[in-house]
Parts: C-alpha cells; structure tokens; sequence
C-alpha cells in the first residue's frame, strides 16, 4: 500500500524513457535530466514494487519480468496523463500546448506555411515538432507524446481517428536531358511509371513511406531495389539527378522548394491517372470531445497543402 503512494508520474515517465532508449545515459538524455538522477527515480520505483525492473546486461539493459509487466501499465498511465493535459483545449480550437508529428518528405515543406499560419492565429500558441518515420510516429502517438501527426496514407492500426487532407502526386524529375529523352520533342510525351527503368531509378533509404509508394507506383519488385543510395533526404536526390545521376519521383508539395536548390533539375508529368500519395492527419481513436483543435488543425494543413499544390501545378503544368 505504501509502496505503491510512493509511485509518481515522474518514475512512470523516466522508467519509458529507460525501456524506449535501452541505456540509461540516453534515457537522462531524453528527458532532460542527469544520468545519476534517472538512476535514483528507477531505483526509487523499484523499491516502491518491491523488485528490479531493469537488468544490466554486457549488451545493455533487459526488463525483467516485473518491467515487463510494469511498462505497458505505464505507458497506459501516461496517456490517460496526456489526455487530462490536453482537456483545457476541449472548445477552444487550436490553443496553449500541441505536439505534432510529421514525416521527412512533408516536414520541410508543409510547415514553413502552415506554421506561419498557426502563430497568426495565436502568438501565445506552444508548438513542438517531431519529424520521423511514420511507424516512430505513430508508436509515439499512441503512447500519447504526440497530439497528432500528419502522415501518407495507407497506415495501419485500428484505434486510429484520420483525417484525408490532399492528393500529393507524383513528377518524374531528372537532368534536363534525361526528361527531354522521355518527354520527347516539346514535352508532348507523357510517360508512365511502369515505363521507367529501374535501373535508372533512384529513391529513399528504406523505412521511407515515399519509397515503397514510389516502387508501388512503378510496378517494381520491392525485393529487387538495385539503385539503393541510403539517401534520406529528397534534396539528396534531386541534387543528384539534376546532374544526371538517374531519375526519382518528387511530390508536388516539394517542387517550388527542390527547384529553387537544384535549378537544373527538370520536371515533367506522367500520364494520367497521376501516381501520387494521400496526406492525412491522425490522432488517437476515443477523443470525440475534442474535435475543435483536431478539425482546425486538419484545415491549416489542407490549406498549406493547397497552397503549394497550386504553385506546383503553376510551374509545371498538366
């Protein structure tokens, strides 16, 4: 009875972070405090259940049984905390504290325009950032370290509340005499994704959603990737094929920005039916109180959206 009065948010969260970062520098690390300290609150649970709930090992830490059972339990607490902090925003709209997450092809170029618009409409408004994978993401969504993310579509998990935000698709971007090849004289050819060699077909390290929708888009055995680059960044790739080094496929979203940074790179339209990708923005399935700042937050990003899809069917039209 005394032992469990002693259990705190504070150990719950640190004793996460521990099993999350598997070493104990790394856990002090995340949470922002010393190492010592992170070793005294997981000592101090550990006497409160009255065993050890991590074993050190010569290939760092394991959970022990009671851990195991003690970490699911947890992170359950710390969501339910996360949902009472986020009651106050109940009615309110797009106010005090959000946390987004948002993956590496959309990050660099949605959020220069939708976080403008976010500071417009409240100066006093706390926003924090995570930019990842999507299966980072939504792990962490669901341990309720993140408000919401904006993520591709399809994802993957039941307990899912998502909102579709725009049709992303797809150029095929190379040297301006790449695409002149395919295009043909005046761009009047439009060529199709399975048309491409995939030889010739550079793309994302694995683990990008953007990379399996590409290899999906081109009919491509996603087990036999032969131009495999590791690059994790679409201006890695667009640097590369602007001077002639294969071909990749760039969402619209990114065209004014990649351009403006890779001036020779060319861009041309495949045939219709356009591949593409669906944004959407996810939270946590059960918050129907809270609908105000999750559906004000899905139109600023469908509006950004917009607005840069409008520019990039400016520039390169169909």
């Amino acid at each position: 009875m005394f032992g469990i009065m002693r259990i705190t948010a504070r150990h719950l969260l640190y004793f996460a972070a521990l099993a999350d970062e598997g070493s104990f520098g790394a856990a002090a690390r995340a949470v922002s405090i010393s190492q010592p300290a992170l070793s005294m609150q997981i000592r101090d649970l550990e006497a409160a259940l009255g065993g050890k709930l991590v074993e050190r090992m010569p290939s760092g830490l394991k959970l022990t049984r009671l851990g195991r059972e003690v970490l699911p339990r947890a992170r359950r607490v710390l969501a339910e905390m996360a949902e009472i902090e986020a009651l106050p925003r109940r009615g309110q709209g797009l106010s005090g504290q959000l946390n987004i997450g948002v993956i590496p092809t959309v990050a660099p170029y949605i959020l220069p325009v939708a976080l403008t618009r976010l500071r417009a409409s409240d100066l006093t408004l706390d926003i924090r950032v995570r930019e990842a994978q999507t299966n980072v993401l939504l792990d962490i969504l669901d341990k309720g370290r993140l408000d919401a993310a904006l993520v591709a579509l399809p994802v993957s998990g039941a307990d899912l509340d998502v909102r579709p935000l725009f049709e992303d698709r797809f150029l095929l971007a190379g040297s301006r005499a790449r695409i002149e090849r395919l295009a043909g004289e005046g761009g009047a050819v439009a060529p199709k994704p399975a048309e491409l060699d995939p030889e010739q077909l550079l793309l994302l390290d694995e683990g990008h959603c953007l990379a399996d929708q590409a290899i999906a888009a081109c009919g491509l055995d996603p087990g036999r990737r032969r131009v495999d680059l590791g690059a994790s960044s679409l201006a890695t790739l667009c640097g590369l094929v602007a001077q002639g080094f294969g071909l990749t496929l760039l969402p619209e979203i990114a065209v004014m920005s990649e351009t403006a940074s890779a001036p020779d790179m060319a861009l041309h339209r495949f045939a219709a039916p356009e591949p593409g990708r669906t944004l959407a923005l996810v939270r946590r399935a059960g918050q129907e109180g809270e609908t105000d700042w999750f559906e004000a937050l899905a139109s600023l990003f469908a509006n950004a959206g917009e607005t840069l899809l409008a520019r990039a069917r400016t520039a390169v039209p169909a």
